[in-house]
């Protein structure tokens, strides 16, 4: 069997925020919740980058992104929609540091390769290349100065795909998207699987809504999550209640066919199993999946308090 063709789509609704300066790194370090260190760590192939998030005192996720190191600072990609707000509130934090903060998502265009890499990772002329440090198979990020793009995504040797493309490959893959599959502001790093794709460091120290999210991590008290959901036909588009029988225990978020994302109660999930009783989402009976990165079980035992 052949292999799969190596795909790139352009991702218009993704944005980058510029983070530059001598204490660029700093103030990130005490702010998100990954380790900026790593951002020095040896990785085959290309320059390492980060799976983030910007949360509130309360450890609801505001922003979440990835970052890669560019010239002067690092490079935020991060939802469009969002990025503007992004800057503004990096800027609250600011205060006397020598950073310069600033949303160039009209100079930059986001790109995504997937089902094999191609080219090498790294620096490209006009472009930053690296891979996805939330989960391997998701492929590669390319952020391109928009004079050059047409030309960096030439040379890859990809095929254009449409971005509903790229989205029915991560929904595949069970990973969620802020925006798309979680609201922000409404959510834990956990609940969203920041723990599970590498967005969070419980070594670092304190960053934002650290303590809360100390807290779920040792005291297991993540009672719902972003996992996948197969439909017996084509799920609708969300956002839509998913039901246990009559009872609302969830969001259905990302569909791509009859696969699809949704935030649900954990413990729901497994009681509906235990009893037999149907998971149904604008009345499509579907069923209930662990992400293949996964290490939670969805029918342990969760606290309730």
């Amino acid at each position: 069997m052949s292999a799969a063709p190596v795909q790139i789509a352009v991702l218009e609704d993704r944005g980058v925020v510029s983070v530059a300066g001598a204490d660029a790194e700093k103030l990130l370090g005490g702010l998100i919740t990954n380790d900026m260190a790593l951002l020095d760590a040896e990785r085959p192939g290309g320059p390492p980058a980060l799976y983030a998030a910007l949360l509130s005192p309360q450890g609801k996720i505001l922003f979440d992104f990835l970052v890669v190191r560019a010239a002067g600072g690092v490079l935020l990609d991060v939802a469009r929609d969002r990025a503007g707000e992004l800057v503004k509130r990096l800027t609250l934090y600011k205060l006397r540091a020598a950073v310069e903060i600033r949303d160039l998502s009209a100079e930059y265009a986001v790109g995504v390769l997937w089902d094999t890499a191609p080219v090498s990772t790294g620096a490209m002329v006009g472009a930053h290349i690296f891979a996805d440090p939330r989960f391997s198979p998701l492929g590669l990020r390319v952020l391109a100065d928009v004079r050059s793009v047409a030309e960096v995504f030439a040379r890859t040797g990809a095929a254009a795909a449409p971005p509903e493309a790229y989205h029915a490959h991560r929904i595949g893959l069970g990973v969620p998207e802020g925006g798309k599959d979680f609201a922000f502001g409404d959510v834990f790093p956990h609940e969203a699987l920041l723990d599970q794709l590498h967005g969070v460091s419980f070594t670092k120290g304190c960053f934002v809504g650290q303590e809360v999210v100390s807290r779920m991590q040792h005291r297991a008290t993540v009672r719902k999550r972003v996992v996948p959901v197969i439909g017996e036909v084509p799920l609708p588009s969300g956002p839509l209640p998913v039901l246990s029988g009559e009872t609302e225990i969830g969001r259905l978020g990302s569909v791509a066919g009859v696969r699809g994302l949704a935030l649900l109660r954990l413990d729901r999930v497994a009681q509906a199993a235990r009893t037999g009783v149907a998971l149904t989402a604008g009345g499509v009976p579907l069923t209930v999946e662990v992400p293949p990165f996964a290490t939670f079980d969805i029918g342990a035992p969760h606290e309730t308090a």
